[in-house]
């Protein structure tokens, strides 16, 4: 079980890696041909060389249409694919003033919790999501700009989403079990995880 949780989550993170180089690619790209677009509508290049400028700007030299929208429904499948490998390493924020002052079994106990809520927060996420997708679905609702389908972005994301229950619900299952025990079951290879 544990080889297929991070399998899946791995893959999910490589996935979101690659929407989130694109998302940048695309956004450096629509940057520039802002910029460009100023320069070619500028005076100087106006006067200095305006059939380029025409040409160019008649070729589509610009901004690219609705990148924002591409971006907003991106980083956010972006954001729910790195989750589950998060979760399964256990590079979350910590604070840790008060509880590396605590006992060993306080603190299996108290990781053990918080993992168990983190895991049912994930779990009313996915419902909420699995909630709006099916609305945004029905109501067809579209992005403005591009016109696509909003529920293609809540479909993505809930895939990941629920990726990262599967993580989520195997880490508290773990981290009660440690906690049970008394002994480390999750461990790296800079020490046990948590």
């Amino acid at each position: 079980m544990h080889r297929i949780v991070w399998t899946m989550a791995r893959i999910m993170a490589v996935f979101g890696g690659f929407v989130l180089l694109a998302l940048v690619l695309l956004t450096c790209v629509s940057i520039l041909g802002r910029m460009l677009n100023g320069l070619l509508n500028g005076d100087f290049l106006q006067t200095v060389a305006p059939r380029f400028s025409d040409w160019a700007l008649a070729f589509g030299v610009g901004p690219i249409l609705g990148h924002v929208e591409i971006v907003e429904a991106g980083v956010a499948f972006a954001i729910f694919a790195f989750l589950p490998l998060c979760q399964l390493s256990g590079v979350h924020a910590k604070v840790s003033l008060v509880t590396d002052r605590l006992s060993c079994p306080v603190r299996r106990w108290l990781i053990a919790g918080i993992d168990t809520i983190f895991a049912a927060t994930l779990i009313l996420i996915a419902w909420r999501l699995s909630e709006g997708l099916v609305e945004k679905r029905e109501f067809s609702e579209t992005s403005f700009m591009l016109q696509f389908p909003i529920w293609w972005a809540y479909a993505a994301s809930l895939v990941a989403a629920i990726t990262a229950v599967i993580a989520g619900l195997y880490i508290a299952t773990v981290r009660i079990a440690e906690a049970v025990t008394g002994k480390d079951r999750l461990v790296t290879d800079q020490g046990p995880v948590g």
